[in-house]
């Protein structure tokens, strides 16, 4: 049994298919499936059901794929360690970010990162904080940006940034003669919340003291999967909602109707953190990404030790 078995195993279990786990692996699939067979062979187990429209894989083929899967994961660790002893900040930087996050940090950080460090390759996904977290704990990817608390073993939580929740509403709303809106005035308000599953959802019920919503709420069925969408909602009459600070540059700000206000409360903010495993080696690449998220951030965000002016009122 060598590196390359195991390296095929896991390419017919993934994809179910000889020849496409052949064009994988950049070999023929007589050649593959040779290897696959001298593997069951040596093992004395049968690890995949052949059928001529089918390949399964069977119990036991799991269980040694789960064993397979761990070898290579050391095997790459071991080559991004040697790789970091000559260069930590070279290579792929596996980096996860929450939704109501990334599509209006990224842009702001993309570009300087790859003018400062353009050794450092980053590969971006983007998924909601329980599956970020799983694949963070797979070793998926290497460091996650979060908006909730993370109290894991293993995980390490580096703060970067408070964001504040602005209020958004519509242009002819009660709240546009308001100097300030602080929670306690959306208690009463169709306060608009994203699906369940999105830490923004969570935080606007816990800021705003929503338990849960009454069955015969008119807004208990009305959820969004994203900002946008939101906002779309807000513009359209059916309530306000709360929007993260950062989303104030997304596109949504122009000619929608929507008139944003930062929420007055010290409690109305989520901190922002890199989440990462506490044995990742290239910890001195995600310094570097940190550095440069938090030297291009605007002003509507709080950065432990910088100053920042007091918002305003925002008319679109």
């Amino acid at each position: 049994m060598n590196l390359r078995d195991l390296q095929y195993l896991i390419a017919v279990a993934e994809t179910r298919h000889f020849g496409h786990a052949a064009e994988r692996c950049f070999v023929s699939q007589p050649t593959l499936s040779g290897q696959i067979r001298k593997l069951e062979e040596e093992l004395g187990v049968v690890l995949f059901e052949r059928s001529n429209r089918r390949v399964d894989i069977t119990p036991v083929g799991e269980a040694v794929l789960e064993h397979a899967r761990q070898v290579m994961d050391q095997v790459e660790a071991i080559r991004v360690l040697a790789r970091s002893r000559a260069d930590p900040l070279a290579g792929p930087l596996r980096l996860g970010a929450i939704p109501t996050l990334s599509p209006y940090l990224m842009p702001l950080v993309l570009v300087p990162l790859r003018r400062q460090h353009p050794q450092m390759k980053l590969v971006l996904s983007e998924e909601m904080t329980e599956r970020l977290l799983a694949r963070l704990d797979d070793h998926e990817i290497d460091a996650a940006l979060l908006a909730t608390p993370v109290d894991a073993p293993g995980l390490v939580s580096q703060p970067l940034f408070d964001e504040p929740f602005w209020v958004a509403y519509p242009r002819r709303h009660r709240f546009y003669e308001r100097e300030k809106i602080t929670p306690r005035d959306l208690e009463n308000e169709n306060l608009l919340l994203l699906a369940e599953g999105h830490c923004l959802a969570e935080q606007a019920r816990d800021l705003c003291h929503i338990d849960t919503r009454r069955e015969d709420d008119a807004m208990a069925d009305l959820r969004a999967a994203s900002l946008e969408t939101l906002i779309q909602l807000v513009a359209a009459g059916f309530g306000v909602t709360l929007v993260p600070a950062l989303a104030m540059r997304g596109s949504w700000t122009t000619g929608s109707g929507v008139v944003a206000q930062a929420l007055a409360s010290p409690r109305a903010s989520r901190r922002v953190a890199l989440v990462y495993r506490a044995g990742f080696p290239r910890v001195a690449a995600l310094q570097a990404l940190a550095a440069v998220i938090t030297a291009h951030l605007p002003n509507t965000v709080r950065v432990p030790g910088r100053k920042r002016k007091k918002p305003a009122k925002a008319s679109r």
